[in-house]
C-alpha cells in the first residue's frame, strides 16, 4: 500500500526545489515582471489563435477574421494581466504550502489554485466581453458593455446546463485558460511524479526485504 506522508514529503521537496530554482535565478522584479507579463501575452495569444483555427475556423476568414484580429489584442493584454498576478499569488501560496506542519493544510494551500482556475473561466468571459466592446468603441460601432457582457454570461450558463450542443464554446474556454492552468498542472505532475518515486521505492524495498 502506498503511503500517503512519504507521497507528500517527496512532493513538498520537489516543489521545494522548483520554487528554490525560481527565487535564486528570478534576478530583479522590476525587470523580471515586464518579462513575465510579456510572456503571458505570447501564451494567450498563441492559445487564442488556437482556439480561434480550430473550434471556429469559418471565423478566421474575411470580414469575421479582421474583427477577430483586432480581438487578439486587448485578449492578449487582459489574459496575461491576470495569468501574471496569478502566478505572484500562485509563489506566496506555495511557500505558505511548504511551511505548512499538516498533510492536510499542504494540501489545502495547494487546493486554492483550483479556486484560481476556476476565476481564470469567468475571467476569459469578460475578458472576450470586453475585448469585443472595445474593438467596436474603436470601430465607431459601440455596443453597450451591460449587453455584451449579459450575451457572454447567457453562453456560459447555456454551456453549463446543456454541455453536449456547446462543445465547441466549452473547447474554445479550456484552451484559452491553459496558461491559468499551468500551476495546477505543475502541482498535479508533481504529485503523480512523487506517487511513481514512492511506489518504486517501496517496491525495491519489498524486493531487498
Amino acid at each position: 500500500m502506498i503511503n500517503m506522508d512519504s507521497i507528500i514529503t517527496i512532493w513538498k521537496s520537489h516543489l521545494q526545489q522548483l520554487l528554490s530554482y525560481y527565487e535564486d535565478n528570478r534576478g530583479n522584479i522590476y525587470s523580471f515582471y515586464p518579462l513575465l507579463f510579456l510572456y503571458f501575452i505570447v501564451i494567450n495569444i498563441i492559445c487564442y489563435w488556437i482556439a480561434m483555427y480550430t473550434a471556429f475556423p469559418e471565423l478566421t476568414h474575411g470580414y469575421a477574421g479582421a474583427y477577430y484580429y483586432k480581438v487578439q489584442f486587448p485578449v492578449g493584454i487582459l489574459g496575461a494581466l491576470f495569468d501574471s498576478l496569478s502566478f505572484f499569488v500562485t509563489v506566496f501560496i506555495v511557500r505558505h504550502a511548504i511551511s505548512s506542519k499538516k498533510d492536510i493544510q499542504y494540501i489545502a494551500h495547494l487546493s486554492l489554485d483550483l479556486i484560481i482556475a476556476i476565476m481564470a473561466t469567468f475571467w476569459v468571459v469578460y475578458v472576450f466581453s470586453f475585448s469585443g466592446w472595445l474593438v467596436n468603441l474603436i470601430s465607431a460601432t459601440p455596443q453597450v458593455l451591460a449587453e455584451r457582457n449579459a450575451e457572454y454570461q447567457g453562453l456560459l450558463s447555456d454551456a453549463f446546463t446543456n454541455p453536449t450542443a456547446n462543445l465547441r464554446n466549452i473547447y474554445f474556454g479550456l484552451v484559452m485558460g491553459i496558461s491559468a492552468m499551468i500551476p495546477t498542472c505543475v502541482h498535479i505532475f508533481m504529485f503523480l511524479r512523487a506517487c511513481v518515486h514512492t511506489f518504486f521505492r517501496q517496491t525495491t524495498t519489498i524486493s531487498d526485504g
